[in-house]
């Protein structure tokens, strides 16, 4: 374990003495994708519950893992990773056993959310150098714990400028690339100008790291119409331009484009015209109950894309 924490504080101080000089980094080739947020709600649900298409390149998300303490009364740990998603039925074996049957699977873990134990998971890190070495150290333990290939950002509340979020996360973000903890990286944010700000101080800075933008669209307004989800969409393309950004829709009944209400037509659109990249939903815990239909039909519109 010594070792572990040497090796980690040596590689971060070559990070810190470096990051300034970063033009670019190497990614792996980011085909159409599924993704799906899973294990927030302590719903029970498995990897194994959700139907998997052969044909697509299929990320479960992990949500969340937080730099909180799991209290009545939650504190900020200044980038000490803890888990909160649901540890009896998402673990390290589960994780071996899912991409043993599958071998388009990978799995990642979401950093950040909402709330923790009713409380905002607010980004509140002490100094830029002291989460940085925290939240790597952290993040890398859990990596290997768990074997994960991906890594996402899903911040929703700030205590700091946009400029000081975008140089924590990035910097940890270029870490866990260049030192092959991880493979794919994502954001996930929405529209919301507080939110917004700081993703896109982030993505100016830090973009090339970045494979894929998670646009939660369902924040949108309840009855969202195709034309008003195409014209969104458009907008968060110039947001994050060159950023390929994934479509989305909440089986929570939340908001935004609904398949009920043509969030399918809107995905055979985009496809038409070359911008569907992948599709994201939130989450596989609240599609239990309506047995992954629309997983179902996700993944079977995007391997027709392929």
């Amino acid at each position: 374990m010594e070792c572990f924490k040497f090796c980690i504080s040596f590689l971060v101080l070559q990070t810190l003495l470096t990051i300034s000089h970063i033009t670019a980094t190497v990614s792996p080739s980011c085909p159409v994708v599924f993704r799906e947020y899973i294990g927030a709600l302590g719903k029970n649900v498995t990897f194994s519950d959700v139907p998997i298409n052969p044909n697509v390149e299929f990320h479960f998300l992990l949500s969340f893992a937080i730099d909180y303490t799991n209290t009545i009364s939650p504190q900020p740990t200044n980038g000490d990773f803890l888990i909160y998603w649901d540890t009896d039925n998402l673990t390290p074996s589960h994780i071996s056993s899912i991409k043993a049957k599958h071998k388009n699977v990978k799995v990642g873990m979401s950093l950040g959310g909402d709330t923790v134990n009713g409380k905002n998971a607010t980004f509140a890190p002490t100094s830029i150098t002291s989460w940085v070495r925290n939240a790597i150290y952290s993040i890398t333990k859990i990596a290997k714990e768990y074997n994960l290939d991906a890594i996402d950002i899903d911040y929703e509340h700030f205590n700091v400028d946009p400029d000081t979020f975008a140089e924590c996360i990035g910097r940890l973000l270029y870490f866990l690339k260049q030192n092959n903890v991880i493979s794919y990286t994502s954001i996930a944010p929405y529209a919301d100008d507080s939110v917004q700000v700081h993703y896109l101080a982030l993505w100016r800075k830090y973009g090339h790291l970045i494979d894929y933008v998670n646009f939660q669209f369902y924040a949108y307004a309840k009855g969202t119409t195709i034309p008003q989800f195409l014209q969104y969409f458009e907008t968060q393309r110039c947001n994050y331009k060159g950023g390929k950004i994934l479509v989305s829709f909440g089986t929570n009944n939340i908001g935004g484009l609904s398949p009920e209400h043509g969030f399918f037509d809107a995905c055979t659109i985009l496809r038409s015209q070359g911008k569907l990249h992948g599709i994201f939903i939130w989450s596989a815990d609240d599609s239990m109950k309506d047995h992954f239909r629309y997983e179902k039909l996700s993944q079977n519109l995007l391997a027709s894309a392929a």
